[in-house]
């Protein structure tokens, strides 16, 4: 299956093929300024699994980990590996923003105090563990 979405202005459109690795919702501090937002719904993709069309630009907000966005709107788009592995795609910036459903919180530990948390879903205070 592909699933396809873009930015706000339409500058930069994305294909994502198959399934993906995991969806999760992460509250650690890093997302929340990132996204601008109290998280970050992503779902994690194997980085062949992604095409993009559009001019992006990046920042890398740690050494393991560049965040991409749209350089005409300034959607935030993808989290991508610097190692080149797997890029996580915002849930909403999809066309079918219903595609994926979150399956845990991640960084709990983080999370906004008015954030409220009853969806029932499993919750780690940091990642989720091996």
């Amino acid at each position: 299956m592909i699933r396809e979405g873009g930015c706000l202005c339409g500058a930069v459109r994305f294909k994502a093929e198959g399934e993906p690795l995991n969806v999760r919702i992460c509250h650690c501090r890093t997302c929340q300024k990132a996204m601008g937002s109290p998280f970050f719904a992503r779902a994690l993709f194997d980085h062949r699994a992604l095409t993009v069309e559009g001019e992006t630009a990046r920042y890398p907000s740690s050494d393991a980990l560049d965040r991409v966005f749209c350089k005409t709107c300034g959607t935030r788009l993808f989290s991508r590996r610097t190692n080149g592995t797997v890029v996580g795609i915002a849930l909403a910036a999809f066309d079918d923003r219903n595609a994926f459903a979150p399956t845990e919180h991640i960084w709990v530990s983080e999370k906004m105090d008015w954030v409220r948390l009853d969806d029932g879903l499993p919750q780690y205070q940091g990642t989720v563990p091996r």
